[in-house]
């Protein structure tokens, strides 16, 4: 038996020293040291020695099997740290070698634009408010004077999600206007920026989905004069004191009397052509509508619970992506949406 227990340790010895990773390591263990292992198996063997023989055969055993231990031990300490050099010198970073330069994003020009809005318009002491994009049809036609029948509440022109055409993706963000004047007694001077959504096809000037940015003022005393003062203030901060404006007579069923404005074309400058060739972004009119406007109707008012008779008020709407076009000297509005970095990184 001891002559068992020496080649055993022996052969544990050197086996251990050439186990290449834990797996195998751990395969020498359960081995050598298992329930069923070699050493386990010569001590099943202590009941058939004298009982003078098995102290000393017990003693030999237990130091076999306590050197073993330790060479396992050391061994499985110098492969862990062999594999962790090994990682280290995989994953070594050279820390003089120049870094990649990290570019930075910026707002996108739309934004940029809404922003300078904004600001000028909180100015004027404007609160911005916001509002659902799936909207009644009450709050987006019906309280704005809409009737049943116009062209605008036609589903070739709006995305309706039901039969009776009650629920839809608003067309305007005047919805927001009608939900000031419930909750809020005048006076009232709000802008409400955000998506509208209309069945319109995608050229250099229309998108099916755009931004809208709406003004409603409402007070004692306010007339006209005061819309046009807001409207040009806000057109010689964003395009410059030079910039050319138009007012025109128009129809809205919730302003009255109403008008829209155009600004004189940035890209041809009012001459409709370019090169001989008819101007692509106002289509050869020389002007590009930005946003209708007018006197909220008296209807309106009192759809909302406010007294006509007392009080009076102006409403706007423009689209952000036009007035981006104007600001940023865009000449085709697909671009603001094609998300071309060439393109967004010139602002």
């Amino acid at each position: 038996m001891k002559q068992q227990l020496e080649e055993i340790k022996l052969h544990a010895l050197t086996a251990l020293d050439a186990a290449a990773d834990p797996a195998a390591l751990e395969e020498l263990r359960v081995k050598l040291l298992g329930k069923k292992g070699e050493l386990t198996a010569v001590l099943k063997q202590m009941g058939k020695l004298s009982a003078e023989e098995r102290p000393v055969m017990g003693q030999l055993a237990n130091a076999v099997r306590a050197e073993i231990e330790t060479k396992l031990e050391e061994r499985k300490t110098a492969l862990h740290a062999a594999a962790l050099e090994a990682k280290l010198a995989a994953e070594a970073i050279d820390v003089t070698i120049p870094g990649d330069e990290v570019t930075m994003g910026h707002q996108h020009p739309m934004n940029m634009v809404l922003q300078e809005i904004k600001d000028i318009f909180v100015g004027m002491g404007y609160q911005v408010v916001d509002g659902p994009e799936i909207e009644l049809a009450s709050y987006n036609f019906t309280r704005l004077n809409i009737e049943e029948g116009h062209p605008s509440r036609d589903r070739s022109d709006t995305f309706y999600f039901n039969d009776d055409d009650s629920v839809l993706l608003r067309t305007q963000t005047s919805p927001m206007q009608i939900r000031a004047m419930e909750n809020t007694k005048p006076p009232i001077c709000i802008l409400a920026p955000g998506r509208v959504f209309r069945k319109d096809e995608a050229d250099a000037t229309h998108s099916p989905m755009f931004h809208q940015i709406e003004g409603l003022v409402v007070g004692e005393d306010i007339t006209m004069g005061d819309l046009k003062g807001a409207l040009v203030t806000l057109m010689k901060r964003i395009y410059g004191q030079d910039a050319l404006m138009r007012f025109r007579p128009h129809h809205f069923p919730f302003t009255e009397p109403s008008c829209e404005m155009d600004m004189q074309c940035h890209k041809c400058h009012g001459k409709g052509e370019v090169d001989g060739q008819v101007c692509s972004t106002c289509h050869g009119e020389g002007w590009i509508e930005l946003l209708g406007a007018g006197m909220v109707h008296p209807v309106v008012l009192e759809n909302c619970g406010i007294d006509p008779e007392k009080y009076s008020g102006f409403a706007f709407g423009m689209g952000l992506e036009r007035m981006a076009m104007g600001r940023l000297r865009i000449n085709d509005l697909r671009l603001i949406f094609d998300n071309d970095v060439r393109f967004l990184n010139q602002f």
